[in-house]
């Protein structure tokens, strides 16, 4: 389901599982275990999906039936979300850079993924960028929403955490999803060529400055989860 590899002190995390890339109990793990080899073996990560899709968000399969077995005053989130929200958590508070090399769609957690990346590559065609929790009638949760805050301009953040507008590759660039757009020959390419360069700078001042950067945004997610 998510390959790693290695090239040179980069860490690529390939993900391809065949479908939709769903973010599942099994894909966090794998995820999760990835990003401690990362730790240890690498000085940067990259995050690929497979073409023409980064992730379509959330196993709704999965959810849904966690859904179910709770009791309908319970006020803890589905252990799914839970643990997708401290893997984004995590993501966003890896201490060493992290570069999403975004395939094609990208949808709810797989939208915040990007988010919680440091350097955010996607490609141009006709893809869908979006937080569309408000359109499938859920509300976008705390982890979502401070990402939002953190990590997109302003102007667009009414339009993607209220209005679950469908951005494309190019207006997702001007919301703050993307830092750079390529074709889709180039995309790893582009994001090993970032992540090697960002590899040589000094990883313990990286990782402090990342999260002077982000801790409050990071508190208030950590206060968020069961």
């Amino acid at each position: 389901m998510i390959e790693y590899t290695q090239d040179g002190d980069v860490a690529i995390l390939n993900w391809d599982d065949g479908k939709v890339n769903a973010v599942s109990h099994a894909a966090v793990d794998m995820l999760n275990e990835h990003l401690d080899r990362a730790e240890k073996d690498a000085a940067a990560v990259i995050i690929s999906g497979r073409p023409g899709l980064f992730s379509a968000g959330f196993n709704l399969k999965e959810v849904s039936a966690e859904t179910a077995a709770q009791s309908a005053d319970d006020p803890l989130m589905p252990a799914l979300v839970n643990k997708g929200a401290t893997f984004l958590l995590r993501l966003f508070s890896h201490p060493q850079p992290v570069v999403a090399a975004c395939s094609g769609h990208a949808i709810a957690a797989g939208a915040m993924m990007l988010l919680a990346s440091d350097t955010r590559i996607g490609v141009h065609g006709d893809f869908k960028i979006s937080l569309n929790e408000t359109a499938i009638s859920m509300v976008l949760p705390p982890f979502g929403m401070e990402l939002v805050k953190s990590r997109l301009s302003p102007r667009f953040q009414t339009m993607c955490a209220v209005q679950a507008h469908m951005f494309s590759p190019e207006t997702a660039m001007q919301a703050g999803f993307f830092d750079q757009l390529v074709s889709a020959d180039q995309l790893l390419p582009r994001a090993l060529e970032q992540a090697t360069q960002l590899a040589t700078l000094p990883g313990k001042f990286y990782g402090i400055n990342k999260m002077m950067l982000r801790q409050t945004h990071a508190d208030l997610i950590k206060a968020s989860l069961n």
